[in-house]
């Protein structure tokens, strides 16, 4: 046996696993890619040689309104040479050198149904001298619940509503940066996903956020071919063939510390395909070995949908069923998982308003999707709009997506064991069962998988994750 230290809560748990455990480490287990020299100069080239695009300084001149959007604090990270900074300061230059007027460039940032970024989150991670140059309603936050604010332009040959932020729409030019990095939820960020979950509704985003979609098997593994993937890129060109001109795309490929591996700009499924394939090698880790009959996983109290991702149930299990779509390709079909979690009830009511009555409302189903019944009740409820446009919580339909990305981890899995849970009848409540160490938890494990299982350990939910395979 060896000792691995995993995230629990507000500190570490100490485990003991088998040998033959495999622990998935940056570093150890594989290695990343090596950063950009130079991230400023590289974004530069980037949008001198767009793809299949004329340059920004091209496709606009003077009298032109132009909309930065961009994705919001939950990733991407705040250091001076972060994507966003950077883009949007090369961005300003070039428009600056085409004759836009400074008072004709609005940023928008592309919350979806998070919660609204505040001025100190702004200053945070786009600097305050970006931040100070756009006084006043030149930087908000996109609101979907705003009926001003957006439009819906059709639906698509799926059936799937096509609505988007007006702004965006009436722009002479929508400037649309994007991080190129692993994601349950269709493959990878970027591209015509950030449009289409950020600067669009919460009845666009139920299309495809839902079991209809989630639960097919080309949702899992993780995939860019998936039925998912393929709504967002039907759904993005559905918008851009309302706006005047298509999307303009500035994507990076992100490492684990939020370092630009790679910057393409231009035309968005050519940004797309040119950036997949080191987003896929810095993403899909191809290992030796048996597929795992455990997964382990170590919950932090906090990490990117905030504080109490880790101790709010309904949260704590739609990590869970993300790590069964990054790893299912390493995992045993039927797979257990022991995860470590405080499980505390802390649902963080603050920016979660809406997570504790659906918590109540799932104890009556006996799946995950029949809480669809539930979806048009609470997605208008005033008092829980009112939170998300001016209380700075998550939009109430959030956590139903949330939600039916843990039913996947239900459906996939014999037996979800919560390892240290301090209050046992949330995990019970979501599905899982509880145990009060993870000694325990690998012993009620042995009853579905023997006392020499296969392993595979994710210390660290808080990093940015990579989706594992494993090869005989």
């Amino acid at each position: 046996m060896k000792q691995v230290r995993i995230e629990y809560g507000d500190s570490d748990m100490d485990v003991e696993v088998p040998d033959s455990a495999v622990v998935v480490r940056s570093g150890d287990t594989f290695a990343e890619p090596e950063p950009l020299e130079d991230p400023v100069e590289a974004t530069r080239r980037a949008l001198a040689e767009p793809l299949r695009s004329s340059s920004v300084r091209e496709l606009v001149g003077p009298g032109a309104r132009v909309v930065i959007a961009f994705p919001d604090r939950v990733k991407g990270g705040t250091h001076p040479t972060a994507h966003r900074r950077v883009a949007i300061s090369l961005l300003l230059e070039e428009l600056k050198a085409a004759g836009v007027a400074e008072q004709d460039v609005k940023l928008v940032c592309a919350i979806g149904l998070h919660r609204k970024n505040h001025d100190d989150e702004f200053k945070e991670y786009l600097g305050e001298d970006i931040v100070g140059a756009f006084p006043g309603e030149r930087l908000v936050n996109h609101d979907p619940e705003d009926p001003e604010g957006v439009v819906k332009v059709g639906e698509t040959d799926h059936g799937d509503v096509a609505e988007v932020n007006k702004d965006v729409l009436e722009a002479d030019l929508a400037i649309m940066l994007g991080h190129t990095t692993g994601n349950p939820y269709g493959g990878y960020s970027g591209g015509y996903k950030m449009p289409c979950t950020g600067l669009t509704t919460w009845r666009s985003i139920r299309c495809h956020h839902t079991p209809e979609t989630m639960y097919r098997e080309d949702f899992v593994p993780v995939s860019t071919k998936s039925h998912f993937r393929g709504q967002l890129t039907s759904i993005g060109k559905k918008i851009e063939g309302a706006m005047k001109a298509p999307f303009f795309a500035v994507d990076a490929v992100l490492d684990g510390q939020s370092r630009q591996l790679q910057v393409c700009a231009g035309q968005t499924e050519e940004v797309e395909r040119a950036s997949w394939p080191l987003a896929s090698r810095r993403t899909e880790v191809d290992l030796e070995g048996e597929k795992a009959d455990v997964l382990v996983l170590g919950m932090p109290r906090s990490f990117h949908y905030g504080p109490g991702m880790g101790s709010n149930p309904i949260l704590m299990l739609q990590a869970i069923g993300s790590s069964i779509v990054r790893n299912s390709a390493a995992l045993k079909p039927g797979a257990v998982v022991i995860c470590a979690s405080v499980c505390d009830g802390w649902f963080n009511d603050e920016w979660f308003p809406s997570y504790r009555e659906l918590y109540d409302l799932f104890q009556r189903c006996a799946s995950t999707g029949e809480m669809r019944r539930y979806e048009d009740d609470m997605s208008n409820r005033p008092e829980y709009i009112h939170k998300f446009r001016h209380g700075f919580g998550y939009h109430p339909y959030h956590a139903f997506s949330m939600l039916y990305m843990g039913g996947v981890a239900l459906e996939r899995t014999r037996a979800i064991y919560i390892a240290g849970a301090k209050s046992p009848g949330f995990a019970r409540g979501m599905g899982c069962i509880p145990t009060r160490t993870f000694e325990e938890a690998l012993q009620h494990a042995a009853r579905h998988v023997g006392k020499d299982p296969k392993m595979l350990v994710l210390p660290e939910l808080s990093k940015p994750q990579v989706h594992v395979r494993f090869h005989d």
